[in-house]
């Protein structure tokens, strides 16, 4: 859809395409939405709350479809889906964003105009007047009015559907601490996170980049080579473009630094990035390898992401190889290596923040064979371990099926393997006692209590 010779905004116009790509082709809006911004070239303020609008009609599209339900009299599913997309970004404009009531309602109304007709111009108008109604502590009163379960309450007060809740309740009461505090975790989830940066050892610096270039930009408190950037284009910063800065959750960063600092690191060694793809991590290692005179292989699955693994290495000279295979199949080879990291496939649930559809893509029984494979590939990660090596099992999911359960089943099967205590290591990359980190013997990060992703980190040895 174009806003040439319309009267929607070209934000808007841009936000409806985002969610119509993702409704009708799967598409991911964190890869559709820069090639749209690229493509239409709207200005920077245009730009920013296009991407606004989008992810947060995206984050809360189950919360928006019960309001939206409420207010026209019918179930979202008898609603024309392009109609329904168009009356999500006008509930989140009123809800979210405060945009005047009558600018809000009137955008709509041409925009349902242009995708279904008059007559959806008129129920956008009817239904929205209903919507602005309430604000947005007033619609959630009302809808968890008579809902006695505290799980079921807290879905639709944030926007997750029930199963992520009772997920994310059950990793937090793993935790050392007991957790406790879901809410603030899942209304982390619903807010749009700062980028996060990583300058990559040896090839950059953290505090020139700090102090550069005139972005709003921070160092993360937790990751040493972390930077925060709250608002403008990262593309922006030459060191990006170069390849040396990169855009990472510091979360991403303090995993894949735990296995390269837990001790130090001797010249000769052998890595093994077993589950490589897109490459941020790899690039990281690579990095941390060059410092220490160690050899780095990367390995992915399929061709398409093992060429942005390569991509993601280039900038570090003299990395390298990058291998494309099943990472299972180095339970039967005769390779060894000093360290492994194996950041597996998982559903995910650790970077709702960041990825505004994937909660309601991800289904309960997608967890199970997710399990089963994560815990194949930690058997070829623990069979190309050479004895006294460390390996990093790592999830971007706190889901305790996708990550303690995963490492106690592999100690039962693999009797020589030993689970090293974690948080300290993560502690000692910090500078700070993170006592909210613990769980068992290994780190868990969370979005409301360390700023990142909610990563599971747990380092093993075998005899």
């Amino acid at each position: 859809m174009s806003a040439r010779g319309s009267a929607v905004s070209p934000a808007r116009a841009i936000a409806l395409e985002v969610l119509a790509g993702v409704r009708e082709r799967d598409a991911y809006a964190n890869l559709l939405l820069p090639v749209l911004l690229e493509r239409r070239r709207p200005s920077r303020e245009d730009a920013a709350f296009a991407t606004e609008l989008a992810y947060g009609a995206l984050r809360l599209a189950g919360r928006y479809d019960a309001i939206i339900a409420a207010a026209a009299g019918r179930p979202v599913e008898r609603i024309d889906p392009p109609v329904l997309d168009v009356l999500r970004l006008g509930a989140h404009q009123l809800l979210a964003l405060r945009t005047a009531r009558h600018a809000a309602v009137h955008q709509a109304v041409e925009q349902a105009r242009e995708v279904a007709g008059r007559g959806a111009a008129g129920f956008a108008n009817a239904v929205l007047r209903r919507v602005g109604e309430r604000d947005a502590d007033a619609w959630t009163a009302l809808l968890v009015e008579g809902v006695e379960d505290p799980a079921e309450r807290a879905a639709l007060a944030t926007g997750h559907p029930v199963w992520v809740v009772r997920e994310l309740d059950r990793a937090l009461a793993a935790m050392a601490d007991g957790g406790g505090d879901l809410l603030p975790l899942l209304e982390v989830d619903d807010a749009a996170p700062p980028v996060g940066l990583a300058a990559l050892p040896g090839l950059a610096d953290r505090d020139a980049l700090v102090d550069g270039d005139g972005l709003p930009l921070r160092p993360h408190r937790l990751s040493p080579i972390g930077v925060e950037l709250d608002g403008g284009d990262p593309g922006r910063l030459p060191a990006v473009a170069e390849g040396v800065v990169r855009v990472q959750d510091p979360g991403s960063q303090l995993a894949a630094l735990a296995l390269t600092r837990a001790r130090p690191v001797r010249r000769g060694e052998r890595w093994l990035d077993l589950c490589a793809g897109p490459g941020g991590k790899a690039a990281l290692l690579a990095a941390e390898a060059r410092q220490g005179g160690a050899e780095l292989v990367a390995n992915e699955i399929t061709p398409a992401r093992a060429g942005l693994v390569e991509r993601a290495l280039a900038a570090v000279p003299g990395a390298g190889p990058v291998e494309t295979g099943d990472g299972r199949r180095f339970a039967s080879g005769d390779r060894r290596f000093d360290r492994v990291l194996l950041d597996a496939p998982c559903s995910g649930l650790g970077a709702l923040r960041r990825r505004p559809e994937a909660r309601w893509r991800k289904r309960p029984e997608d967890v199970p064979p997710l399990a089963v494979l994560q815990g194949e590939l930690l058997d070829a990660a623990v069979a190309a371990l050479l004895p006294g090596g460390v390996l990093a099992y790592v999830t971007c999911s706190p889901v305790i099926a996708e990550t303690t359960d995963v490492v106690a089943a592999a100690l039962e099967r693999h009797p020589g393997l030993r689970a090293l205590p974690t948080a300290p290591v993560v502690d000692a990359l910090s500078g700070r006692r993170l006592h909210d980190a613990e769980r068992g013997t290994a780190a868990q990060l969370w979005p409301h209590r360390h700023g990142t992703d909610a990563m599971f980190i747990q380092l093993l040895t075998r005899d």
